[in-house]
């Protein structure tokens, strides 16, 4: 049985609804914040999958902290969408330090004092991710748990109603997440627009690849080191590269300077 506020919530997911499930269902599961990311399939057609795209992030909170475990490519995110099962760490105090040594520290210093992160998938497909932001003061009760799974189904069966990406609904506190800065809702769609924001990191590990003379999981581990070492969100980084203002040479291991650009200034 689900609360009535999460009726509502499901009801506003139907095509033209126009409704955002993100504050909705923050609302109703009474968090801090709840995103959700999709996996859009690949532009070649071959079915293959890209990086996580925030499609429904609130508060802002919520998109910074998708942004830090997409940089840092540790945390609950990244291990429920590999494990294709709920990671629910609703107090962060309580997780071993050696689980996500990076993230931890992280997130605390990000303000987020626990998550639970539920997939979005079905069979194999991998489809998305739910993320629900707790207040750190326990785990989440019966019916929120219940209210999270109806959710998750319903993404589930919305989203694969509307395989993308095409034009869709982006927000963030209401407004666009979409790189365009445009909503263009089309009345049904629930993916990103065309222009979808993390296409640029996938380019850019081919380039650092090529670069470094290395494999392209190599390359993104080394483009994540220096976008969290940096401080800059991964995907500004990876603008940076493909616009070749930056470029990593294989002796910044060497000099420990880090990747240069072009103009012999450090990156």
């Amino acid at each position: 049985m689900i609360s009535d506020g999460m009726a509502e919530v499901l009801r506003s997911l139907r095509p033209g609804s126009g409704g955002d499930p993100a504050a909705a269902g923050a609302r109703a599961l009474g968090v801090p914040g709840v995103a959700v990311s999709v996996f859009p399939r690949s532009a070649d057609g071959t079915g293959g999958v890209r990086a996580p795209e925030p499609l429904w992030c609130f508060p802002d909170l919520s998109l910074r902290f998708e942004e830090l475990q997409f940089t840092l490519g540790e945390g609950p995110g990244p291990d429920a969408v590999r494990a294709g099962i709920p990671v629910l760490e609703p107090d962060l105090r309580l997780v071993a330090p050696d689980r996500w040594p990076v993230f931890l520290a992280a997130a605390q210093q990000l303000g987020v004092h626990g998550v639970c992160c539920f997939p979005l998938a079905l069979g194999g497909a991998k489809i998305g991710l739910l993320t629900l932001l707790c207040d750190g003061d326990g785990p989440l009760s019966e019916i929120q748990l219940q209210d999270t799974y109806a959710l998750t189904a319903a993404l589930i069966a919305s989203l694969l109603g509307d395989r993308g990406p095409r034009n869709g609904r982006s927000s963030v506190n209401g407004g666009p997440v979409g790189s365009d800065g445009a909503a263009g809702h089309d009345g049904d769609g629930l993916w990103p627009p065309e222009g979808l924001r993390r296409a640029v990191v996938h380019q850019a590990t081919g380039m650092i690849s090529v670069q470094l003379g290395t494999s392209l999981a190599q390359a993104l581990v080394r483009l994540r080191a220096y976008a969290y070492s940096s401080g800059r969100p991964l995907g500004d980084v990876a603008e940076d590269v493909v616009a070749r203002r930056l470029r990593f040479e294989g002796a910044m291991d060497d000099d420990g300077n880090g990747p240069h650009s072009p103009d012999g200034g450090e990156g």
